[in-house]
């Protein structure tokens, strides 16, 4: 179940379509503007940079930025 490790931070494994949980915790936190993610909420990430993002808008920015370097 993803919703063990109430509090903590969990640690994931972004993978395409899914994600694997390598450590238990009920949150991450965006890559980008730090907001804290709830795993069940989870929808957005980069399997190549393996960072969540809280949403589309923001998950465009990350792909922006990173095309720019």
């Amino acid at each position: 179940m993803l919703m063990s490790g109430s509090g903590r931070a969990a640690r994931v494994h972004y993978l395409p379509g899914t994600l694997r949980l390598l450590s238990d915790g009920d949150h991450v936190i965006c890559a980008i503007t730090g907001a804290r993610i709830p795993l069940s909420e989870l929808r957005y990430w980069s399997v190549a940079r393996q960072e969540p993002y809280v949403d589309a808008a923001t998950s465009l920015k990350a792909e922006r930025r990173a095309a720019s370097r």
